[in-house]
């Protein structure tokens, strides 16, 4: 077994203790049964990638390969790779140093680790989006095959994009700012919309991974649920009609709660603009789990403040870091999550998808998410 570390820098968490720090850091790894790749197809519906690695430019059987995670976990992969040089590596500037060598790399990418791997073949990033990834320009030409994360979390997404449906929906977000003062206000129910979501319509814009877990949650809320999708018609029978991307905003005009499922692409860049609002039903709710960039954060506030958006929930932003001065934060109708909402239970599933895909690499056999550079996803 060949396992190597790199020093690791020391880690903390503002506000918490650092023995805490370190457990919240190493257990998500840890607390899980090993998932079968049978299993984890069945769960999320990935699928394998059409050409086998081993007819890529780049690759050659790989000797060294860096990879991000608890050093007990690199150890067990060790264990199953054996004729590998395993590389534990916490940070970037780690996987730097050990890069010039490296066959392939796992949690980790940018344009500079990507030019100083001129021997990797292939990338696996333990996030759906893909956009800084392919800024790289060995990624973004296919010279090294890129693979996503794509559906690990799209349970745990579809969970937070309901929670924030229905703390809109009951007004929760006003009514929780008032608990700071103590004030009891039943009055406020009116002036926050208050509303019952059962019966309402749902529009998924993006009817992938996120979306189809969206979707199921709706409809088994009671709501009716369209949506749209790039490349066909087709959907689950959880979903009333499916429209493609040129139907967005007459479906948008039907729909009372309006959630954000896209991936960021050159297309989906700063659709949800004010066009897209206007169009839209007076009223609506918007949710965005997609990518922060597709919504125009100005045409987003000007909807809000006009009241054509009755509210709005938002993992993601743009700008994202979200400023702590920024207006946002002070509308009482709007939710912000720090783009957590992929936070819990997808551990298991990262830890079955990196396994599988590290012995397809080994032996040069065509990976599961492969991100075609093309289409951006």
């Amino acid at each position: 077994m060949l396992l190597r570390t790199v020093d690791r820098e020391e880690r903390t968490v503002p506000g918490i203790p650092r023995l805490l720090a370190a457990a919240l850091l190493i257990l998500p790894l840890q607390v899980f049964a090993e998932l079968s790749i049978d299993e984890l197809v069945a769960q999320t519906g990935i699928e394998i990638g059409k050409t086998p690695i081993r007819d890529s430019k780049r690759w050659q059987p790989p000797k060294k390969v860096i990879v991000r995670g608890p050093e007990d976990f690199v150890a067990e992969l060790a264990t199953e790779f054996p004729g590998l040089e395993l590389v534990a590596a916490s940070t970037n500037a780690q996987a730097l140093a050990a890069a010039s060598d490296a066959d392939a790399i796992i949690g980790f990418c940018n344009p500079e680790l990507a030019s100083t791997a001129v021997r990797a073949s292939w990338i696996q990033i333990f996030s759906a989006g893909a956009e800084r990834c392919l800024a790289a320009d060995a990624v973004g030409s296919g010279d090294i095959v890129l693979t996503n994360a794509q559906k690990m979390a799209s349970p745990v997404i579809g969970e937070h994009s309901i929670a924030m449906t229905l703390a809109l929906a009951r007004g929760i977000p006003q009514f929780a700012k008032l608990m700071q003062d103590g004030k009891w206000d039943r009055d406020l129910s009116a002036a926050a919309n208050v509303m019952p979501v059962a019966g309402k319509t749902m529009l998924v814009v993006g009817l992938g991974g996120i979306g189809r877990e969206v979707a199921k949650r709706a409809d088994a809320l009671g709501m009716r649920v369209i949506a749209t999708r790039n490349s066909s018609r087709e959907g689950p029978d959880y979903v009333d009609y499916v429209g493609l991307s040129d139907e967005l905003f007459e479906l948008a005009g039907e729909a009372d709660v309006i959630v954000n499922a896209l991936p960021l692409t050159p297309a989906t860049e700063g659709i949800f603009d004010a066009e897209f609002f206007a169009a839209a039903k007076t009223g609506t709710l918007f949710i965005s789990v997609g990518r922060g960039r597709s919504t125009v954060t100005e045409d987003l506030m000007a909807a809000l403040d006009s009241g054509q958006v009755g509210g709005a929930g938002l993992d993601v932003t743009d700008p994202e870091p979200l400023p702590s001065d920024h207006p946002l934060w002070g509308y009482a109708n709007v939710i912000v999550t720090p783009h957590i909402a992929a936070w819990g239970g997808t551990s298991e599933r990262r830890r079955a998808l990196v396994r599988e895909n590290l012995g397809r690499f080994v032996n040069g056999d065509a990976l599961y998410n492969t991100v075609d550079p093309a289409e951006g996803y």
